[in-house]
């Protein structure tokens, strides 16, 4: 098994056997890393700016890998690129900007996701199908 080591955790290629909370940790280190090389500030704009475009690259790569375009694209270089790889890749760019928005407003991003999985989980145990209860508050 091939294994690489990222700033003392070590990530097998086939199972990652870090925490959550490391992983934000490690994405944490590498957006400061980037903050040095384009120190500029991104504000909530940039960043929602940044998840509109990441979201609809994901979006064109999964449509291309499950050819939903149109047959004469087929030839196109622009449109026969996408792979599980680039869908991965880019599902790691909005992470990024995920952990961006959860830093500018001072959310612990585990706690919120394992709090909505528990609501989650116990609305569709009671077999509420509808409007999830837990969302009651967006009107």
């Amino acid at each position: 098994m091939e294994k690489t080591l990222i700033n003392n955790l070590c990530y097998d290629k086939n199972m990652a056997d870090i925490t959550f909370k490391e992983i934000v940790k490690k994405t944490n280190e590498v957006i400061a890393a980037f903050q040095k090389v384009e120190p500029r500030d991104w504000g909530i704009e940039g960043n929602m700016i940044e998840l509109a475009k990441q979201a609809g690259e994901l979006g064109k790569n999964v449509m291309m890998l499950e050819n939903y375009y149109l047959a004469a694209r087929q030839d196109n270089p622009n449109y026969n690129t996408a792979s599980k790889e680039q869908i991965g890749n880019e599902l790691s760019d909005i992470f990024f900007v995920l952990v961006r928005i959860a830093n500018h407003y001072g959310i612990d991003l585990e706690k919120a996701h394992l709090k909505e999985l528990d609501l989650a989980l116990a609305a569709f145990e009671a077999g509420d199908k509808a409007q999830p209860p837990w969302r009651e508050n967006n009107k």
